[in-house]
């Protein structure tokens, strides 16, 4: 659970007619606004940030490390919501209490900003406005992607995923997953068997290599990104033909 901390507020007071320059100039400031009123906290690897039904005072910032969202279900299960990574804004809620917990993946660096002061900056400066709407809006975006996981086969998820981790650790060749196996298996919907099953079809089809547990390098991303089209396809016509899981990566792999 999070303590409180003390949060510093930063306003800029704009005045009311500016040359377009200060303007522009302004308005590239405004990126760091929001982080400019938070504190700056660490967490250990695996430590609650905050829990299911808490109040949602806090967004948080990622500046360093990987955070999980997730939710334990009426069964014991363990359904990860999202994966949080470096430059990530989280702990939008719709309500005043979080739908999710979230924990530290590794050691983190984390910037916490009181939800009230954003608002009540937001509503004076329209930039900051604009910048939390289109926040929310990339949130929902994602919520909706990772909605559709579920009708996917396994081979499209975890090759739906990969390229996900590569865009968005922006690696070039190999990717290394802040994240354990088990943790894929909880945010795809599958169990943890399946994944590393998923896996290892995908090194013998030569789309992947595995040189360690956590390091991934993409050998054929253009397999992958068939599988990811396919996957693509079916989010269009959801009630249409799904590709059977039964048809082997190694058909896509040439």
């Amino acid at each position: 659970m999070l303590t409180k901390t003390p949060i510093r507020t930063v306003f800029h007071r704009q005045p009311a007619t500016q040359p377009r320059r200060a303007r522009l100039a302004d308005a590239a400031m405004q990126a760091g606004a929001i982080e400019l009123m938070g504190a700056r906290m660490s967490f250990t690897a695996n430590a609650e940030i905050y829990g299911e039904n808490e109040p949602a005072d806090y967004l948080y910032k990622v500046v360093s490390g990987a955070v999980r969202t997730y939710k334990v279900l009426v069964d014991g299960r363990r359904q990860i919501e999202a994966f949080h990574l470096p430059g990530d804004i989280f702990g939008f809620e719709t309500g005043d209490e979080h739908a999710f917990s979230a924990e530290a993946i590794t050691d983190c660096k984390i910037t916490v900003i009181k939800r009230s002061a954003v608002m009540a900056l937001a509503a004076r400066d329209n930039d900051v406005a604009r910048q939390m709407w289109a926040l929310t809006a990339r949130e929902l975006q994602r919520v909706q992607e990772h909605l559709l996981v579920l009708i996917k086969s396994a081979e499209e998820r975890v090759a739906g995923f990969l390229l996900e981790m590569a865009q968005r650790l922006a690696s070039a060749g190999a990717v290394e997953l802040p994240m354990s196996r088990q943790d894929i298996a909880d945010y795809l919907g599958l169990t943890i068997e399946t994944v590393s099953r998923t896996l290892k079809h995908l090194e013998d089809a030569a789309a992947i290599e595995v040189p360690k547990r956590r390091r991934i390098l993409l050998r054929n991303r253009s397999a992958l990104r068939r599988l990811n089209a396919r996957r693509r396809a079916a989010e269009g016509t959801i009630r249409g033909y799904l590709p059977s899981s039964s048809n082997s990566v190694g058909s896509l792999v040439r």
